[in-house]
């Protein structure tokens, strides 16, 4: 029996392993504790060039070998932020406004897929299953099929795939599918992403695709490879507990006692334009304005920690979010009044939890998402004896399993105002009726069975020759 290994952009460290209750790095690390196993990628460090090519850093917690390497500037800033998040994720999530291509991070980002597939090569074992995660590594099997590894080797994409008309718009779109073909299994997140896929395969690569159910067979650019659908989940009964231990501490007094009786919305997001922010403080606004009993009684608290703040377009959507809050606080707030507190800052796993069990409504509205787990984590984390509503975008790939919530579109502002209306206002009964309907979900269809379900279909795969 092989060894399991997980490539990554980012690596956990063995002490978030074992900090974030239904996280992705819980799942992964018990995949790999398993048979044993290794977890291989940057280390999150940008460092000199002597550093970086000294080779990983090797960390051992049991069985499980944490391997990280740190990148150089010019490593980060063409493969990094560059072409990962300054073209693919922005024309992945349908923003090709927002894409910006150069020939120089696209030859970056192909040169450091196959150093690191370079550095691991000699930590691979013949009877080892490999398994890599999301967009920043495309051309990571093309490398090590380069390096002759004939392994089999899962690709996981995190975020949505475009249609082929949006992925068309990425000059060396056929360069990046002939890629994904040299993977033995590739998984999405929803049946739309893999259709897509499959629609690019026939029209534009001329291949073929036999489909059974949401598994297929692919032959394209002299490969064969199989596709599936893994719908990621969270591990709810774990959230629930972990919410529950958190709620009677003081972050969650010291809320309940500034709200003073009035209910709470709560959203929690990455600061990315991909999360419908301001579209989503909009709608609150036309709660506001159209509903003004609602004035001084509802509160919405949104948590928006930075990321890739060296990106200009991320530097722009902070901007404009906090000048949409202060302009809506403005308008709307009284002397102990303030409709949107908007935080920018961290908070632990276990308070946010806590957070979302003591809100009435939960408001997860991306403009366009592969999953969202925050969605999931919501539900998980409510008390089913008073449980609160989900109020979710039609475009996050949560919403074919969350049939219990709201589904909004969030571009029809006022459409999600009433949502929100309805959600603050909606009777007991119906709201654990819908949160019994979503708990069914997220228990059906747990971090584990994606997990296992992904790692079987990989280890039934023929290995290639």
């Amino acid at each position: 029996m092989g060894r399991l290994i997980v490539v990554s952009n980012r690596v956990a460290t063995p002490a978030q392993t074992k900090e974030s209750a239904g996280g992705l790095a819980v799942a992964v690390f018990g995949a790999l504790k398993g048979d044993g196993g290794i977890w291989f990628g940057w280390s999150g460090d940008v460092v000199s060039e002597s550093v970086a090519h000294a080779g990983p850093s090797l960390v051992l917690d049991g069985s499980v070998t944490f391997a990280t390497i740190g990148l150089t500037r010019k490593d980060y800033d063409q493969y990094y932020r560059g072409f990962s998040n300054a073209t693919l994720w922005p024309v992945f999530h349908y923003r090709n406004d927002l894409a910006h291509y150069e020939r120089d991070e696209y030859a970056g980002y192909r040169r450091v897929n196959a150093w690191l597939a370079h550095k691991l090569v000699n930590l691979i074992r013949p009877d080892d299953n490999i398994w890599v995660h999301d967009y920043h590594l495309i051309p990571f099997a093309e490398a090590l099929r380069s390096e002759s590894v004939e392994n089999r080797i899962g690709f996981f994409l995190h975020i949505p795939f475009p249609s082929p008309q949006v992925l068309q718009t990425i000059p060396p779109h056929e360069e990046l599918v002939r890629s994904l073909c040299c993977y033995d299994l590739i998984g999405f997140q929803t049946r739309n992403d893999q259709l897509a896929f499959h629609d690019y395969i026939v029209r534009n690569a001329r291949g073929e695709v036999f489909e059974d159910g949401e598994s297929a067979r692919v032959e394209a650019f002299g490969r064969k490879l199989r596709t599936g659908v893994y719908r990621i989940g969270v591990f709810p009964d774990e959230i629930a507990e972990q919410a529950a231990r958190y709620e009677n501490r003081q972050h969650v007094i010291d809320l309940e006692q500034s709200l003073e009786g009035s209910k709470l919305i709560m959203s929690v997001d990455r600061l990315d334009y991909s999360k419908g922010l301001v579209e989503r403080f909009h709608a609150f606004e036309q709660l506001l304005e159209r509903e003004p009993e609602w004035r001084g009684k509802v509160t919405l608290v949104q948590i928006a920690p930075p990321t890739r703040s060296d990106v200009a377009s991320y530097k722009r959507i902070r901007e404009e979010l906090e000048r949409e809050a202060g302009r809506i606080n403005g308008r709307y707030s009284g002397l102990d009044y303030t409709p949107i507190r908007y935080l920018s800052q961290q908070y632990d796993h276990g308070e946010l939890m806590s957070l979302f069990r003591e809100s009435q409504v939960g408001y997860v509205t991306p403009l366009h998402d592969g999953m969202n787990l925050v969605a999931k984590e919501y539900v998980a984390a409510q008390n089913p004896r008073d449980p609160g509503v989900l109020v979710l975008s039609i475009f996050a790939g949560a919403a074919g399993e969350l049939t219990g919530a709201l589904l909004v579109n969030p571009h029809d502002a006022a459409g999600t105002s009433e949502a929100l209306q309805r959600a603050l206002s909606m009777p007991l009964a119906e709201r654990q009726a819908r949160y019994e309907t979503n708990m069914e979900a997220l228990r059906r269809n747990n971090l584990g069975v994606w997990r296992d379900s992904f790692l079987r279909d990989l280890g039934n795969v023929p290995k290639p020759h």
